[in-house]
């Protein structure tokens, strides 16, 4: 084995890298692993330190989804059983999906089932020209349920039927042409290099307005337009501009100084 299935590492730019570490597994996931994995995200939600949130994986593969022995396992669990292991790996994604501060997902080797999942829940996703990416679920007799909100917001219910009905492999163009990565890089040293451009790109907004336009761009994406939206819409641009971040930032901005965030 190759250690501490989750490592967990905070640079000196306040970003957390959270690495699934189960590299002899294709860093499948089982009940310990999600469990880990929702104690992280939480506790990067609460420090204060922290602003981004990055998930990679050690080894070849992002993740093949969930653990063949953790699946055997299921198999003789009763329908409760069942049910609490599925709620506790929704509530996985829902955390991830959820989270206020911004995520990145690396994704450097295949990325399946509950895999491609994490990718679906994070607010970017690069991945290598090598990466590749699948929803078998069909094939074992199953459904990508749970998952099944953050693909669809992913890459749109038309594509979402074509792969989770075929269970066809794709690959990362592919993945870019249909919305599931945003870049592709030709390795992972490469993959790294641009996260750290796009980790700095974020540094430069107030943290307060990132964790209020994640909010906000949650509630517009489910919510009809309407004027009851487009008064809530007004509504927070009214709270915004009247906080003290945005004063300081828009005062920075007409002084030419640097925004008070930047500075030491």
């Amino acid at each position: 084995m190759s250690g501490a299935p989750l490592l967990k590492r905070v640079d000196e730019l306040g970003r957390a890298t959270l690495t699934l570490n189960r590299p002899e597994l294709r860093n499948a996931f089982d009940d310990e692993l999600i469990v880990l994995l929702v104690e992280a995200l939480k506790e990067l939600e609460r420090s204060s330190t922290v602003r981004v949130v990055m998930l990679a994986a050690s080894g070849t593969a992002f993740s093949a989804g969930a653990d063949l022995a953790w699946m055997r396992r299921m198999a003789d669990y009763t329908f409760d059983e069942n049910l609490a292991d599925a709620a506790a790996l929704a509530a996985l994604m829902a955390t991830l999906a959820g989270l206020k501060k911004p995520t990145i997902a690396l994704v450097q080797g295949p990325a399946v089932a509950g895999g491609l999942g994490l990718v679906a829940c994070c607010d970017i996703a690069l991945a290598t020209e090598a990466a590749t990416f699948g929803l078998p679920e069909v094939r074992l007799g199953l459904t990508p349920a749970v998952i099944s909100p953050y693909v669809v917001a992913a890459i749109g219910a038309r594509a979402t039927r074509r792969y989770a009905l075929t269970a066809e492999a794709f690959d990362a163009r592919e993945a870019l042409r249909i919305g599931l990565v945003h870049e592709l890089l030709p390795d992972a040293e490469a993959l790294t290099a641009r996260a750290d451009s796009l980790t700095r790109a974020i540094l430069q907004g107030g943290p307060n307005a990132i964790r209020a336009t994640k909010e906000l761009l949650e509630v517009v994406a489910h919510t009809p337009l309407d004027d009851d939206l487009v008064a809530w819409t007004a509504r927070r641009t009214a709270e915004t501009r009247a906080s003290e971040e945005a004063r300081g930032g828009l005062a920075a901005f007409f002084d030419k100084a640097e925004a008070p965030w930047l500075e030491d």
